[in-house]
């Protein structure tokens, strides 16, 4: 086997981040034959690299298909969320979608990814299909394409959209501020029937139903915490 940077290494053998190893090794968590470990390492499997902290093994990462109606994450007493619908225990969404939106969420027990998948410096792509109930104008979705003012002083990113019929379009976001497709849509009078969460960076809804899930492993995960 060929000598691999041990950030790599790790991250495929504990389905965790690059830059979460990256960090143990600088706090002075991880060795190497016995030695401590310093950025640009390279190792095999020949290698006895420990990690010397409480790290869990094996988590759990889950695509879970949200129903309309559903909250992500509990605010009152006796409201119904995702982790408590779902029913296994120890995990919970990364993000959010909002009560009246539906789709693709990613469920796991991996406190430490939660930053690494939703901060905007990394601009991950998140993709929505939006139904409308009045025809959209192609001229509405080039400026969503641009970038947008809204009101707050709110300036969007630039956005990719993707015409499907003439009430119905996809618009793939980089960033993810509160209620933003809804409230781009809004600038328009733009009233929206339905909007759905399809993919979340490599992670597609497929032929998820409403609250369906599947458990992401493989190559899909490795892809996915190697962003």
């Amino acid at each position: 086997m060929e000598k691999i940077r041990i950030n790599k290494y790790l991250a495929d053998k504990h389905s965790l981040s690059r830059r979460y190893i990256d960090r143990l090794i600088e706090s002075g968590k991880i060795f190497v034959n016995g030695k401590r470990a310093i950025l640009g390492d390279k190792v095999d499997d020949n290698d006895k690299v420990e990690i010397r902290e409480g790290l869990k093994k094996n988590f759990l990462y889950f695509a879970y298909y949200k129903p309309r109606g559903l909250i992500t994450v509990r605010q009152h007493k006796g409201e119904n969320d995702v982790a408590s619908t779902v029913g296994i225990k120890g995990i919970f969404p990364v993000g959010r979608l909002d009560k009246d939106s539906e789709g693709l969420l990613i469920l796991t027990d991996n406190g430490r990814i939660t930053d690494r998948l939703l901060n905007p410096i990394y601009d991950h792509e998140k993709e929505y299909l939006v139904k409308t109930r009045r025809p959209v104008k192609a001229h509405e979705l080039k400026v969503m394409e641009r970038g947008m003012e809204l009101e707050g002083d709110l300036i969007t990113k630039p956005a990719k959209t993707k015409f499907i019929n003439d009430k119905t379009f996809t618009i793939t976001l980089s960033e993810g501020k509160k209620h933003q497709i809804r409230r781009m849509c809004d600038a328009f009078g733009l009233p929206i029937d339905s909007l759905k969460r399809i993919r979340f960076m490599n992670i597609l809804l497929g032929n998820l139903k409403p609250g369906q899930y599947r458990k992401i492993q493989g190559e899909e995960l490795k892809e996915l915490l190697s962003y």
